[in-house]
């Protein structure tokens, strides 16, 4: 069975390190992104955070929020957004794609959940087909 997690990180970020060792420990491949980066639209972006509290959209150790320069607690949905898209650092990370789920944040019991829910099986290769072995050899 397939795995496959699509990972938006904070580069060189310790705790999204352990976090994909976790996932690769059982049996996920990831495709890694760089969260700062993400080209994500407004849309996309909400997507991943789901029917969650906007204060919970927002990475509590963002420098900006341990500073107490933004109080997410206090924001409307779309204040909150067009912080999140103008300054990525601020999302709560990672960010995954998981079948057709998007997940905010690391919660190892519902990252489970939605791994036994998507995982898809290997397409299956009949060996015995004409140009089966022409083609590996490519």
């Amino acid at each position: 069975m397939l795995k496959l997690v699509v990972f938006y990180e904070k580069p060189f970020c310790a705790a999204n390190a352990k976090q994909k060792q976790i996932l690769r420990a059982s049996g996920c491949t990831l495709i890694e992104r760089n969260l700062l980066e993400h080209g994500l639209e407004r849309e996309d972006l909400r997507a991943f955070m789901g029917d969650k509290k906007v204060a919970d959209w927002f990475n509590p150790a963002a420098p900006a929020i341990k500073n107490g320069e933004i109080f997410p607690e206090i924001l409307d949905e779309v204040s909150a957004m067009e912080l999140l898209l103008t300054n990525p650092i601020l999302i709560r990370r990672p960010l995954m794609v998981i079948g057709s789920e998007k997940l905010c944040g690391f919660d190892a019991d519902k990252v489970s959940e939605v791994l036994e829910r998507y995982v898809e099986p290997m397409p299956k290769i009949n060996c015995m087909e004409k140009g089966c072995l022409e083609n590996r050899e490519k």
